[in-house]
Order: C-alpha cells, then structure tokens, then sequence
C-alpha cells in the first residue's frame, strides 16, 4: 500500500471522529426528519437575521428559514427541528440573547387542551420595546425634571416674574378686599341679625332656671357615669395627652425643616433656593441624557458587528515526495453589519510547499592588480513556515463574494458563489502572480458542501495550470458563525 493511500485512509478516519464527536457535542441529527414549518407575524423584525434561532423556554428547537414582507408586517418561517405539541394561542417573541447576544425567535405555546396547531399555520408575532424606545422614554422623564424644578427656582429667586406663590397671596389679599367690601354693603342685614340674637338671649334668660334645674340633673346622671367609669376615663386623658405631646413634637420638626428650607439649608433647600443649584442639575440631567445616547450609540455598533471563525484542512493526492500533503488554516471573517456589503478576512495557513524566499549575496573580489570583480548570487529557499492572508471583500446581490488582497503571502484575488440555498460553494483563488521559473500563477479550484450551518467537507485541483505541481485534494472543515460565539462567550461564567 502506497503512502498516500494510508495518508488519505489516515485523514479519512481522523475526519469522521471529529464529525462524530461534533454531532455529538452539538447534539445534531444529520438524518433526522425535516420538521414542520410555523409563520409568525411581526411589526418589526429588526435586528432578526435568516437562520436565527428558534426556542422554547430557552432550548433550542428549529431556526429562522426564511423572512418576507407581507403588506406592512413581516412574514417570518420558523422552521421546526423537533417535535413540539403547539396548540392554539400560541404566540411568537423576539428576545436577545443577554446584552450582546443576536435576537432569536421565543415560542410560548398555548394552552394544554386547545387544539393543536396545523402545518404552516400562522400565530401572532410580538415585538418588544426596542433600545432607542426605552431612551425616547428616559428622556421624557428628565425633560419632565426640568419642568417641575424650573417653577421651584424662579419662585425663590425673585426674577420679578409672575410665580405660583405670588399669585396664591395676591388671590388671598383680593378675597380679603372682597370679603370686606361684602360686610359694608350688607351691613344693614347684619344688624337686624344681631338684634336677633338679642331677642334670643331674652329668651334664654326668661327659661335659663328651668334649663339650669334639667342641666343639674344631667351633670348628677354624668357623675355617675364618670364614677363607674372613673379608670377608663383616666386612661383616655393619658391617651389623649401622649398623642398631643406627639403631635407637638412633629410639629416642632415640622417647624425646624421647613426653617432650614426657608434659610437653604441642605440639599433641597439650597436646590430650591440657589439658582447655581438649579443650572447644576440641568447640566447633571443633559449631560446624563448625553451619556445615554453614547451607551445607545457603542452598544449599537457592537451589536452590528458580525464575526465568524472557520478551521479547514486538506490533503493533497498527488504530492511530492519529499513534500508534505497536509494543508491547514484558521481564519475569521468580519462583517461590519453598518449598511454596507463590504467584508474583511484574515487567516493563518500551513502549506505543504511552505513559505519561497530568495536571498541575494553579493561577493566582491579584489584581483593583484587592483580591479574588482563582484558576484551576485540569488539563492531560492522554501521554508516551512506559516503563511498569512488579509484580504477586502465585497458581497454582491446573490450572496457571492469577491476578494483581494494578500493570499498566502502572495497578492491574488478569490470569488466565492453558492448554490442550494447556500449549503453548496464554488471558491476560486488565484494568486501568486510573479512565480520563479516564469511559471503560471497559483490556481486553486475549490468546492464546499455543508452537511449542517457549522460543517462541511471540501474537495477540488490545486494548481492546475503547472502539470508538475497539480493535484487533486480532498478535506473538511468546521465554521462557529458570530450567533454560536456569542452563545459560547455568554455562558462564561464571570465570578
């Protein structure tokens, strides 16, 4: 048996335990049943991407597969991977996981004895206050602040302006005038009213004996009273006279607050009588509202950002002998996620040919009679050594990708085009356009299924347009899309 072959058995093998334990740790069912669909509809399904999560109370049963515009609402279709008993009243929430994490789809299922949900039914979306609402909100609260605060200072301050306290005494002071000016016009009423209180005064002296014999016998009725009640009597005088002694006292504290009010003394009193205090909290309040908008403003960008992290290898078929066939990388791709299609990538490889370089020494000989005769000597190494890549891309309508930049410490360009709903890629690198020995630049034809969203295996010709360096190669890799590191960096513990 050939040292390939047992290079590509070998890899072959390490291939499928490490799909196995992914499926494992993941706990995927390749060939599982396809589920059932769901549509929800929402208002607003901001921030929610195609393939965003679906769960129930937390766990994760299926994925976004799918969001339309209907009329004014959006059509999203949740596609179920695991057997739920949804029943009528069901309902979909847009939820985000913790402060940094994407917004997933949440089921509430309805009631237990309803009747159960059909396939592609659709349920009632609902989408909770956003970030910029909640600021909207904070915002009223500090402008209504302000509002009360700016009557308390210009009454103390005396701006001459009209006041609340001001007004209250001129009304009183008008009442007064009224109420003075009521007695004199009816001052002739009044005195045929105290005549009559004179007549009934004659009255009760002429019946006052009898009315004083009916009140002795009453005060003789309340003496007993009092002395079969004599001790119930004495203990609500002493209740009576500890409340007073209490209300006496809350008074005199009453008293002392508002006199260190009136004076500006402590917090309230000075806010209430310096006008300094009052611009002080105004800036407090604006400077907080700025703050706010900053947070709102950081916390946006970073949840805009979009990273997703890729390992990959291969091993090329027809391999020199005395090079190796193994080829590795790690990369990562960013996306900006602020309204632009642009892309960034980076990535570290382990080629087999490694990494050329050409080192130049110049020898200069001085013959007996003086001249000088110089050689330069370029020798060509290859070294096997990392190479680097960092390149700018540009996503276009169809989801296919355009690249350039540095690949493999060389300058190239790369197009990436999907098919099958994206599970399968065409990837075309070329690179390398200034090889020693005027030989063609480095082509490399690649093709990419994906078994689930974070697996795939991979296969296509590398360097086809040299006879003596092409080879056929064969691989895999695994992809943690932003939604699945941000997953992972949540459920860190912090203490």
């Amino acid at each position: 048996m050939s040292q390939i072959v047992k290079i590509g058995i070998f890899a072959t093998i390490v291939l499928l335990l490490l799909g196995y334990f992914i499926l494992k740790i993941e706990d995927l069912d390749l060939f599982g049943p396809e589920g059932r669909d769901v549509h929800a509809l929402f208002d607003s399904v901001a921030g929610l991407d195609d393939r965003s999560a679906v769960r129930v109370a937390g766990v994760r049963v299926g994925r976004v597969d799918g969001i339309t515009l209907e009329g004014r609402q959006a059509r999203v279709r949740l596609l179920l991977e695991q057997p739920l008993g949804l029943t009528e009243g069901t309902y979909a929430e847009i939820s985000n996981m913790g402060l940094l994490g994407d917004k997933y789809v949440e089921l509430v299922p309805g009631p237990p004895g309803a009747r159960p949900l059909p396939d592609g039914a659709v349920i009632p979306g609902i989408t909770p206050p956003g970030f910029d609402e909640a600021m909207a909100k904070l915002n009223q609260v500090a402008d209504s602040i302000i509002g009360v605060t700016d009557p308390l200072g210009s009454t103390l301050t005396g701006t001459g302006q009209p006041t609340p306290l001001s007004r209250l005494i001129d009304n009183m002071e008008a009442t007064t005038a009224e109420i003075r000016l009521l007695v004199e016009t009816n001052r002739a009423q009044l005195e045929g009213t105290i005549r009559n209180f004179e007549r009934v005064s004659e009255t009760l002296a002429d019946n006052l004996p009898a009315l004083v014999a009916r009140l002795d016998g009453i005060l003789v009725e309340v003496d007993a009273v009092v002395a079969e009640n004599r001790g119930a009597v004495g203990e609500t005088a002493q209740n009576m006279a500890a409340l007073t002694r209490e209300l006496q006292g809350t008074v005199d504290d009453l008293n002392q607050v508002t006199g260190r009010l009136a004076r500006g003394e402590g917090t309230l009193g000075k806010l209430l009588t310096s006008d300094e205090a009052h611009q002080e909290l105004v800036a407090t309040m604006d400077a907080v509202q700025g703050g706010v908008g900053q947070l709102s403003d950081t916390l946006g960008r970073v949840q805009r950002l979009r990273l997703d992290v890729d390992l990959q290898g291969f091993v090329l078929a027809d391999a020199a002998e005395d090079e190796s066939s193994a080829y590795g990388s790690f990369g990562a791709i960013i996306d900006p996620g602020e309204d632009t299609r642009r892309l960034y990538r980076v990535g570290i490889a382990k080629t087999p040919r490694g990494d050329s370089r050409t080192k130049t020494e110049t020898i200069t000989v001085t013959r007996p009679d003086g001249t000088t005769q110089t050689t330069v000597i370029d020798t060509l190494t290859e070294e096997d050594e990392p190479v680097l890549s960092a390149l700018v891309g540009y996503r276009l309508q169809n989801e296919a990708r355009v690249w350039t930049g540095l690949i493999e410490d060389d300058f190239g360009v790369q197009v990436e085009y999907p098919f099958l709903d994206r599970r399968l890629w065409l990837d075309v690198k070329a690179f390398d356009f200034n090889r020693r020995e005027n030989r063609d630049p480095h082509l490399r034809v690649m093709g990419r299924y994906h078994l689930t969203p974070s697996i795939y295996l991979l296969g296509g010709y590398d360097d086809p347009l040299e006879s003596e360096l092409d080879s056929l190669f064969v691989g895999g890799g695994i992809t943690w899309t932003d939604e699945t590191l941000k997953y992972l960096l949540g459920s860190v513990p912090l203490g």
